[in-house]
C-alpha cells in the first residue's frame, strides 16, 4: 500500500519537473483562442501532479482538514464556474486574485508563528516580500472586484491628499518590514502586514475605470509573485515555478496593454485616465447633433454591404448579446458579406474579455482579429457596427491633444464609409469621455439594449432578404 506514496516522494523532483513543463505548455496554449482549451487541460494536469506530489511529501498532514478544504473548494469552484454570468467574469477574476493574496498572507503568518523554528535571514526576507505582496494583492483585488461589480463601497477616490497618503503608507510598510527583517520582531511583521492591506486598497482606489483592464492584469501578476515568494518560504519548487510563470506572464501582458494605450505602467497606476464614468467629459459649450436610426435601417445597410466589421465592447457583455451577434454574423455570411470582428487590447473590463465572449458564442477564431491586424482595413470597409464600445474607437485619441486618451492607439472605425453604434444612451463611456465619432455625418446611433437591437437586425435581414 505504501509503494506508490514512497515512489512519488522519492521522485518528487521529477514529478515537479513534469508539472513545470506542463505549466509552460499551459501558457503556450492560452496564448491563442484556438489552443486555449488544450492549454487549460495542461494546466489541470500540472496542478493535479503538483498537489498529489506535495501531499505525499508533507510530514504528518492532517488529512481530514486538507481533504475537506480541497473538496469544499472544488465544489464552490465548480458551482461558481457554472453560475457566473459572462458580465461578472472580470470581477470574478479579481476576486480569485484576492484569494491567492490572502492565502500568501495566511501562509506567511503561519510560518512566522511556527514554534521551534528559528527564522534565518533568508527566511525573514522571503516572508517579508511574500507577505507584503500578498497583502497588497488581497486588498487591491477586493477593491477591483467591487469596482468592476459596481459595488457602492468601492468608490473611486481623488484629491491632493491621496498621493502623499499613498507614499506615507508605502514608506511605513517598508520601514516595518525592514525592522522585522533586522530584528525578527513579530509586532513589526504584523504592522507591515496591516499597512500593506491598507496600502493595497488606497493604491487601487484612485485608479479610474478606464484603466481597470490593466489593473486586473497587474493583480494577476502580483498574485503570481506572492505565490512564488511563499514557495521559497515553504521550500516548494513547484509553487516557485508556477508563481513565477504567472507573475512574469501577467507583467508582460500589463506591458502590452499599456503599450496599446500608449501609456506607461507608472502613469496607469499613479496617474489615471478616467474616473469610471463618474466624471463627465468637459463641455466645450458647442451644441452637438447626431443622427439616430433603427435596427431595421442597420439590417438593411449591412445586408447590402460587401464588408462589415463588428467592434464589440462592454455593452455586448452587459447585454449578453454575444449569441445574437453570432446569429447576425452567420446570417450575413450566408448572404455573401465578409464579416469580421475587431478587438482592441483593452476592450471590456479584463484582458481578453471580448475574445472570451465571442469564443463562448462559437465565433470562428479566424474572423476575430486584433487591432494591429485589422486597422488598415477600415478605410475599405462599407459598414462598421460598434456594440457598446466607446473609448477604443474614440477619434479624440488621435485628433485632440487635450484629450486624456490622446496618443492611445484606437480601432480606426471612423475611416469606414458608414458607422453604426449601438448604445443605451449618449452618456459617456467607462472612462468618462465623450466620443466625437458619434457626431460624425457618417455615423448612425441606434439606441437600446445590445441584444434586443441585434435580434431586431437579424429579423429585419431575414424579412427583407439580400
Amino acid at each position: 500500500m505504501n509503494i506508490i506514496p514512497q515512489f512519488i516522494a522519492q521522485n518528487a523532483d521529477w514529478f515537479y519537473l513534469i508539472g513545470a513543463v506542463l505549466f509552460v505548455l499551459t501558457l503556450r496554449g492560452l496564448s491563442s483562442p484556438k489552443t486555449a482549451v488544450k492549454g487549460n487541460r495542461f494546466g489541470m494536469a500540472a496542478m493535479t501532479i503538483a498537489v498529489i506530489t506535495t501531499f505525499f511529501l508533507a510530514e504528518g498532514p492532517v488529512l481530514w482538514l486538507i481533504i475537506g478544504a480541497m473538496v469544499l473548494g472544488a465544489l464552490v469552484g465548480m458551482w461558481k464556474a457554472k453560475t457566473v454570468a459572462m458580465t461578472q467574469m472580470p470581477e470574478t477574476v479579481a476576486l480569485m486574485h484576492s484569494f491567492v493574496g490572502l492565502a500568501a498572507v495566511a501562509i506567511a503568518v503561519a510560518a512566522v508563528l511556527h514554534t521551534g523554528e528559528a527564522h534565518s535571514t533568508i527566511a525573514r526576507l522571503e516572508l517579508f516580500i511574500g507577505c507584503f505582496i500578498g497583502a497588497i494583492t488581497f486588498s487591491a483585488s477586493v477593491f477591483a472586484f467591487g469596482k468592476l461589480g459596481g459595488k457602492k463601497w468601492a468608490k473611486t477616490i481623488g484629491g491632493g491628499w491621496v498621493k502623499p497618503l499613498q507614499a506615507l503608507l508605502f514608506i511605513a510598510m517598508i520601514g516595518f518590514g525592514v525592522l522585522y527583517f533586522v530584528t525578527d520582531d513579530l509586532n513589526a511583521f504584523y504592522a507591515m502586514t496591516a499597512l500593506a492591506v491598507v496600502f493595497g486598497w488606497m493604491w487601487i482606489a484612485p485608479i479610474g475605470g478606464g484603466d481597470m483592464p490593466v489593473v486586473v492584469s497587474l493583480l494577476n501578476s502580483f498574485s503570481g509573485w506572492a505565490a512564488a515568494g511563499i514557495g521559497f518560504t515553504l521550500g516548494n519548487s513547484m509553487l516557485i515555478i508556477a508563481g513565477s510563470l504567472v507573475g512574469s506572464s501577467g507583467a508582460i501582458l500589463s506591458y502590452i496593454m499599456c503599450n496599446a494605450m500608449n501609456r506607461s505602467l507608472l502613469n496607469v497606476l499613479f496617474g489615471g485616465m478616467g474616473t469610471g464614468g463618474e466624471a463627465a467629459a468637459a463641455d466645450d459649450g458647442v451644441a452637438k447633433t447626431y443622427k439616430s436610426g433603427s435596427a431595421e435601417d442597420a439590417g438593411f445597410l449591412m445586408s447590402n454591404a460587401s464588408d462589415v466589421i463588428i467592434v464589440p465592447g462592454y455593452g455586448m457583455a452587459q447585454g449578453r448579446a454575444q449569441n445574437a451577434v453570432k446569429e447576425l454574423y452567420d446570417l450575413l455570411k450566408e448572404q455573401g458579406v465578409n464579416v469580421r470582428f475587431a478587438i482592441h487590447p483593452v476592450a471590456g473590463r479584463m484582458p481578453g474579455h471580448m475574445n472570451v465572449l465571442l469564443a463562448e458564442a462559437d465565433v470562428p477564431y479566424d474572423d476575430i482579429l486584433e487591432m494591429d491586424e485589422i486597422n488598415s482595413d477600415f478605410p475599405s470597409t462599407d459598414v462598421v457596427l460598434v456594440i457598446g464600445a466607446n473609448d477604443v474607437v474614440n477619434p479624440s485619441a488621435k485628433d485632440d491633444p487635450n484629450s486624456p486618451i490622446f496618443g492611445m492607439p484606437i480601432l480606426e472605425a471612423a475611416k469606414a464609409q458608414t458607422v453604426m453604434v449601438i448604445k443605451r444612451s449618449m452618456n459617456t463611456g467607462y472612462a468618462g469621455l465623450d466620443n466625437s465619432l458619434f457626431y460624425m455625418d457618417k455615423t448612425m446611433m441606434i439606441f437600446g439594449d445590445a441584444k434586443k437591437m441585434v435580434e431586431e437586425m437579424v429579423r429585419s435581414i431575414n424579412g427583407t432578404g439580400h
